[in-house]
């Protein structure tokens, strides 16, 4: 089986170093090339072809995740594993806007780094287990944003009078509107929230932070 190709790219000489050290001991893996500066990258990991290649996140003028777009741009396909310190949402949110692969902090283990890159290579997404909650959150404050945007500020007056319990006739009473206007409220939420029922709707409005 050929080695997979990597390509390191970080503004650390000692740290590049010694990961090109580590994974030239790796047998799975070939080191192909390095860089010290995403400008740098941009020149040479594309002639080296890696299959995969590895960004510092936080690196003096171009950023990792700059260089990552930029190599999208100009139509490089390589795999992209961002290696990192950083644990900033717009840094982890960035890298996967940009295309990468998979994100690890430095902290990992080698074993885990060999992993990674194994998973990366067949095309798999993997993230640093520190970081997965952060995903998560991003995805809620996403998902919240859209059902926000999907319902309408009447609507979630009808929301709000639905997780209080109130009945139809109870909502028309305290919005001043007629029933059947309340009635074709219920059913438009109905319908965007994708839920059956009042007592689902109420529940998923308040899973996503709407109410």
């Amino acid at each position: 089986m050929k080695p997979i190709r990597l390509f390191v790219v970080d503004d650390h000489i000692l740290f590049r170093r010694g990961l090109i050290g580590l994974l030239s001991d790796m047998g799975e893996f070939e080191v192909v090339g390095d860089a010290g500066s995403g400008e740098e990258a941009l020149r040479t990991a594309p002639k080296a072809r890696p299959d995969i290649i590895l960004l510092d996140v936080n690196m003096p003028g171009m950023s990792g995740v700059e260089t990552l777009r930029a190599l999208r741009e100009a139509g490089h396909k390589m795999n992209a594993l961002m290696l990192t310190v950083s644990q900033a949402e717009d840094d982890l949110v960035g890298a996967i806007m940009a295309g990468a692969s998979g994100y690890l902090l430095k902290n990992a283990e080698p074993d885990m780094l060999r992993g990674t890159l194994l998973d990366v290579a067949e095309g798999k997404s993997v993230l640093s287990p520190e970081i997965t909650a952060q995903v998560f959150n991003v995805m809620r404050r996403a998902q919240t944003g859209r059902s926000r945007d999907l319902v309408s500020g009447r609507e979630l007056e009808v929301l709000r009078c639905l997780a209080r319990g109130l009945t139809t006739s109870q909502i028309a009473s305290q919005l001043y509107i007629s029933e059947n206007t309340v009635k074709t409220h219920i059913r438009h939420l109905l319908e965007k929230l994708e839920v059956n029922n009042r007592a689902e709707a109420v529940a998923k409005a308040l899973q996503a932070g709407l109410i």
